[in-house]
């Protein structure tokens, strides 16, 4: 069994809550870059360069990416020979994103009473957390701010087995569609396919963790994927929905058996500013 501190997580969060929100990943960049060279509407490509350009200002400047800090969303591997010591795990959690945000001059976005009053926690808590227990003696830890704007548009549809593949994409390029500028493309498409109505939702947001581009390990998955990407994209919406070929950067499926009755089908929109840092402890 080995022990690792809460004080350990909290500090971890601490940092990971700021660097994600000054720091773009490189797989983004490098298809920011792609996009501005194959983009065919000027002003997409003004737009897209201008993105690259906000990204740069960012990490240099350690100053958000995007006024919308978002929702901190945590994703915790927990090795099952792993020990929190000294503290709550949840608690730990709270307090990392508290000080990150704070300390990080971040946006604090969350309000209690949601229905009614909404009035502000003055420091981004409390985070949503999810957990996972794997083998081994480690803690992951994924810290994912997921702006409104984006998490807004999800979606979710109970559809019926005999709708199938037709029906995913149908339900997904809709999905887009709808959302039109307003999740601020180009977009990353997280999609999930099949469990329950709770799980869909949440393979549909990890999908969004995977490398950007990176296809799916399934070859029949991997050319629903790029079906799905190239009829987004055939839309016209483009990028932060002023027109182009570039609505989406990647489409990213996860998926997971179904009951024979059932096919539950997610999307979770991601923004350019596609923000998610990890650590291992």
């Amino acid at each position: 069994m080995r022990e690792i501190k809460a004080s350990v997580i909290a500090e971890t969060i601490t940092r990971l809550s700021q660097e994600t929100n000054f720091d773009l990943g490189e797989d983004v960049l490098a298809a920011l870059k792609r996009a501005v060279e194959t983009e065919e509407s000027p002003l997409g490509k003004e737009i897209l360069s201008q993105l690259l350009e906000n990204a740069r200002i960012a990490r240099e400047e350690h100053i958000p990416l995007c006024q919308d800090c978002g929702t901190a969303v945590v994703f915790l591997e927990i090795g099952q020979e792993a020990h929190v010591t000294g503290g709550d795990l949840s608690t730990a959690v709270s307090e990392g994103v508290s000080r990150g945000y704070t300390r990080g001059y971040l946006r604090k976005s969350m309000v209690r009473q949601p229905f009614s009053a909404r009035m502000n926690t003055r420091d981004n808590t409390p985070p949503i957390i999810h957990t996972e227990i794997v083998p081994g003696d480690h803690i992951r830890i994924t810290v994912m701010p997921k702006g409104g704007g984006a998490e807004n548009m999800s979606r979710l549809a109970m559809l019926k087995p005999a709708e199938g593949r037709q029906g995913v994409i149908d339900f997904m390029v809709k999905a887009v569609n709808e959302a039109g500028g307003r999740a601020c493309p180009p977009l990353i498409v997280g999609v999930g396919i099949g469990g329950t109505s709770d799980t869909v939702m949440l393979l549909a947001k990890k999908s969004l963790l995977r490398p950007l581009g990176q296809p799916n390990p399934d070859p029949e998955t991997a050319e629903l994927e790029q079906t799905i990407l190239r009829k987004i994209n055939n839309l016209g919406i483009g990028p932060l929905g002023l027109g182009g070929r570039t609505t989406a950067l990647a489409v990213h499926i996860q998926t997971m058996p179904a009951h024979i009755a059932s096919l539950p089908v997610a999307v979770n929109l991601q923004c350019h500013s596609a923000r998610h840092k990890e650590a291992v402890l």
